[in-house]
């Protein structure tokens, strides 16, 4: 094939492939009026390009991301080099329709784009040249794996039996807030309490009555908190509320609350109530504290000071009374 021929085959075929590719294309000048329109992008903006070509592209697409897209193109122009963007970044660049099904939670077609220089003979930037790649199928996926993958956390995260968040949380979160609290020099609280005589009650109802029990007390629970605390079932019959930013008197303040609430409305067990309190023991963070089992240990303590007490209470940690159990 000899040079002529060469040139006569990409004259004749390139326009052809432009229009034929499933691949948005479209070409501005330094003023971004609109130079290529391909028909990919006739297909899915309803613009056939003799309406467009010329005209600025965003007087015709007045939904662009204009500023965002000036930068990029002009650094193009500016830069000489190539500039990309994925649908993670920005989701897309024109508001065009989807074929996929509406449960797959997106509202327009996800673009990936590529910003090309197009080098006049002179080595100057004539204009730029930018291909659309409809990645809707990917974003799809990605999005519903991401979210199986949150779903699986938040699952092993959680209590099986209450729906509350289980120790291992707990104990990550502690440790987090015990840092948190260490650095910034902001204290938290630390709640930790049982259910008294639970002994009893899986005596008298069986351990289904006694699920009955834990389960109301984490719903019970769980209505009086703020976002930010943090509440799970530790074991058994024992639960842990963190609570950030919290100093005693909010924290004997909620304890009382929570106590008020565990007393005052029995469990319902297949229409049998069973009546239930609660004991409670709470410390504060210091900045003595060297590690977060050292506040536990502190509301074990006063958690045994109530039962001794008489239960159904609350007891905050005093190191001056609260020494040792047993």
């Amino acid at each position: 094939m000899n040079e002529s021929t060469e040139n006569e085959f990409s004259e004749d075929w390139a326009p052809f492939i432009v229009d034929r590719v499933e691949i948005g294309l479209f070409a501005l000048d330094k003023e971004h009026r609109l130079l290529l329109w391909n028909q990919f992008m006739e297909k899915h903006s309803g613009k056939k390009a003799d309406e467009v070509l010329g005209q600025v592209i965003y007087d015709c697409f007045p939904e662009l991301p204009r500023k965002w897209l000036e930068r990029k193109i002009n650094s193009v122009f500016l830069l000489k080099n190539f500039a990309f963007t994925s649908w993670e970044q920005r989701p897309y660049l024109f508001q065009f329709a989807h074929n996929r099904p509406i449960t797959g939670g997106i509202d327009f077609m996800q673009q990936n784009s590529t910003i090309m220089p197009m080098l006049g003979k002179d080595g100057g930037i004539d204009g730029v040249c930018i291909s659309l790649f409809d990645v809707t199928d990917t974003a799809i996926a990605t999005r519903q794996l991401n979210e199986t993958k949150a779903a699986l956390e938040e699952s092993n995260n959680r209590d099986g039996l209450t729906g509350i968040y289980n120790r291992r949380y707990l104990q990550e979160h502690l440790l987090q807030e015990f840092e948190r609290a260490r650095r910034y020099e902001e204290g938290f609280a630390l709640i930790m309490f049982d259910l008294d005589h639970f002994k009893k009650v899986n005596d008298n109802y069986g351990h289904l009555g006694g699920d009955a029990v834990l389960r109301a007390v984490g719903k019970r629970m769980t209505d009086l908190l703020r976002k930010s605390d943090i509440f799970g079932r530790y074991g058994g019959e024992e639960f842990m509320l963190i609570l950030p930013g919290t100093d005693v008197v909010g924290a004997l303040t909620l304890a009382e609350r929570i106590r008020v609430a565990a007393e005052s409305e029995p469990a319902d067990w297949d229409g049998t109530p069973i009546a239930f309190t609660i004991s409670m023991g709470i410390s504060i963070y210091q900045p003595g504290h060297e590690k977060p089992e050292d506040l536990i240990q502190e509301t074990d303590l006063a958690l045994y000071h109530s039962k001794k007490s008489g239960r159904n209470r609350a007891t905050r940690f005093d190191p001056s009374v609260h020494t040792e159990i047993g």
